[in-house]
C-alpha cells in the first residue's frame, strides 16, 4: 500500500495518528511502519477495543444466572474407586502408547513478576537436582512413554506443543535445543507463536512504542485457537492421529502432564471439553469457579459474584461453588477444529488495564509509573460453552497445583512454596511406599516415579535424608 492509501485507512478507523513521526522516519523505518500497519486488520482490532470496552463496562453480578457443576458432569478422584482409577489411568496409557495423546504447554510469559527477563519455564525454583520447570515437565511425557510402553510392548510418542510469544519463541527453542530436548525426540517437539494485539489508550487510540513502531501485547491465554490454526499445529496433529489434547500453563510445577488418569477419565465420558478442578481453600479466595452460566459451562470469577453467593453452602457444608480453575484441561481435536475455524473471533474479550511505554508527541519514549492503556486479552476457558459433552475432574490440590507467578517476597505463588510443595509430594511418595522416615530436601527424579509409582522397592524401610536426588 501506498502513504495516501494508508492514510485512507487510518483515517477511516481513526488511527491517523500513527503517522505523526512520518516525516522524522527513514526509508527503512517508513516500511517497517507501513508492514505494521498492513499487517493490522484495523475494522476487526478496532472493533476488539469497542468490544472489550462494552463488555466490561457492562459486568454485573451473575448470582442469578449461575448452577453449579452437575453431579452428572462431575467426578472427584477423592471418591472414585480406586480400580475405577486403574481403568481411567490404562485408558489413558493407550491412548498415549498408540500416539494419539499431546501436549499444549501455555508458555508465552517472561518471568517479569518472578524478577527475570527470560522464559517463566526456564526458571529454577532452587530443587537439590535444579531442574527448571521445562526439564521436570519434559522428564515427566519420557516417564509416561516408558509406562505406556511397558504396558501396552510399544509407545507413538507424546506430542509436544509449546504456544510461545514473542518474546519468549527464539529463547524457548534455543533452551531445549541446547538441552538435547532433555532426552525427547526433536520431531515431537514443536514451538509455536501466540498472536498479538495492538496496546490501545483508555480512548481507543492505538498505542506506539516507537515512532515506527506499534505497540502490541499477546493476546491471553485464549489467543491459543487462532494461533493453533495460524500456525499449522492443527494440521500437524491431524497428519499425527492425535485425538486428546492437555492444555496448562507452564508456571504449575506439580503439573501431571498428558495426566492417563485425566485422559481416560475423558475418554470414558466422551468429552470434548474438560476441566481439572481444585476445592477452593475458602469462600473468599480469588480464584475463578467452573460452573454454569446462563445453562452453559464456563468459569465465572471471584469478582462477578457476590459474597453471599461465594460463602453458599450445600448440606453437608461444602462451598456450593467450590470448583477452582486452575487452567488445565483437556480437548479433543475435532473440539480445538470447530473453535478455531468457528468461533475464534467470537470468543469473550477482557480488559487489562496496564502501564504501557509509549512515545509521546514530541517523540520521547516514556515509561508511565500508572496504568495508561489498555491490552486485550482472551481466555482459553472462555470455550467451555461451545461444548456439547463438557466434564469436570476434581483433583488433589497438593498433588497437583502450585502456581509460580510471583518472587519470594510475596511469599505465595512464588519459588519457595512451589519447591516446598513438590518436595513435600516427593516426602509423601516415600512414606506411601514404606519408608520410615523422610528428613529434609529429597527429590524425586520423573524419570523414577511418575505419580509415586516404583517406589517401593527404594523405600520401603529406608530412611533418607536431604539434599538428596532419587534418579
Amino acid at each position: 500500500m501506498t502513504y495516501l492509501e494508508i492514510k485512507a485507512l487510518l483515517q477511516k478507523h481513526g488511527q491517523e495518528h500513527l503517522l505523526q513521526f512520518w516525516d522524522e522516519l527513514s526509508p527503512e523505518e517508513r516500511d517497517c511502519l507501513i508492514e505494521d500497519i498492513e499487517n493490522l486488520d484495523l475494522m476487526e482490532v478496532t472493533s476488539y477495543f469497542t468490544r472489550a470496552i462494552k463488555s466490561n463496562e457492562s459486568k454485573s453480578l451473575l448470582d442469578e444466572k449461575i448452577q453449579p457443576i452437575p453431579d452428572s458432569s462431575i467426578e472427584s478422584i477423592k471418591t472414585v474407586l480406586p480400580e475405577q482409577l486403574q481403568k481411567y489411568e490404562r485408558l489413558g496409557l493407550e491412548e498415549i502408547a498408540k500416539g494419539k495423546a499431546a501436549i499444549i504447554l501455555m508458555a508465552g510469559g517472561q518471568g517479569t513478576r518472578l524478577g527475570v527477563d527470560y522464559p517463566k519455564g526456564m526458571y529454577n525454583v532452587g530443587l537439590p537436582s535444579n531442574k527448571t520447570l521445562f526439564e521436570l515437565q519434559a522428564l515427566r511425557i519420557k516417564r509416561l512413554q516408558h509406562m505406556a510402553r511397558e504396558l501396552f510392548g510399544d509407545c507413538a510418542g507424546i506430542a509436544l506443543y509449546i504456544m510461545t510469544s514473542d518474546a519468549t519463541h527464539e529463547t524457548t527453542l534455543a533452551y531445549f535445543k541446547e538441552n538435547d530436548y532433555f532426552g525427547l525426540n526433536e520431531n515431537q517437539v514443536k514451538a509455536f507463536k501466540q498472536s498479538t494485539l495492538p496496546c490501545f489508550t483508555f480512548d481507543g487510540k492505538i498505542i506506539l512504542d516507537d515512532k515506527h513502531k506499534i505497540a502490541r501485547a499477546p493476546d491471553g491465554n485464549g489467543g491459543l485457537y487462532v494461533a493453533l490454526e495460524k500456525e499449522g499445529i492443527l494440521s500437524d496433529m491431524e497428519n499425527r492421529g492425535i485425538n486428546s489434547v492437555h492444555v496448562f500453563s507452564v508456571d504449575n510445577i506439580l503439573v501431571k502432564v498428558a495426566d492417563p488418569v485425566f485422559i481416560g477419565y475423558c475418554l470414558s465420558r466422551s468429552a470434548d471439553c474438560a476441566a481439572k478442578v481444585v476445592s477452593k481453600r475458602s469462600a473468599d479466595e480469588p480464584v475463578g469457579v467452573v460452573c454454569l452460566v446462563d445453562g452453559l459451562f464456563g468459569v465465572v470469577e471471584y469478582s462477578e459474584i457476590s459474597k453471599t453467593t461465594s460463602q453458599l453452602c450445600n448440606d453437608k457444608g461444602t462451598l456450593v461453588y467450590n470448583a477452582g480453575n486452575i487452567c488445565n484441561h483437556y480437548f479433543t481435536t475435532e473440539f480445538l477444529n470447530k473453535i478455531a475455524k468457528n468461533y475464534s473471533k467470537e470468543l469473550d474479550l477482557h480488559v487489562a488495564k496496564k502501564k504501557i511505554p509509549f512515545i509521546d508527541a514530541s517523540g520521547t519514549k516514556c515509561k508511565p509509573s500508572t496504568s495508561n492503556g489498555i491490552k486485550i486479552e482472551k481466555f482459553v476457558f472462555d470455550v467451555f460453552k461451545y461444548s456439547s459433552k463438557f466434564a469436570a475432574w476434581e483433583v488433589l490440590r497438593e498433588d497437583e497445583f502450585s502456581g509460580l507467578k510471583n518472587s519470594d517476597s510475596a511469599k505465595e505463588d512464588c519459588p519457595t512454596t512451589a519447591r516446598n510443595h513438590i518436595l513435600d509430594l516427593h516426602r509423601r511418595w516415600l512414606l506411601k511406599s514404606g519408608a520410615k522416615n523422610v528428613d529434609g530436601n529429597v527429590e524425586i527424579s520423573p524419570l523414577l516415579s511418575y505419580a509415586g509409582e516404583n517406589l517401593v522397592d527404594i523405600a520401603k524401610d529406608k530412611s533418607f535424608r536431604g539434599p538428596l536426588v532419587l534418579n
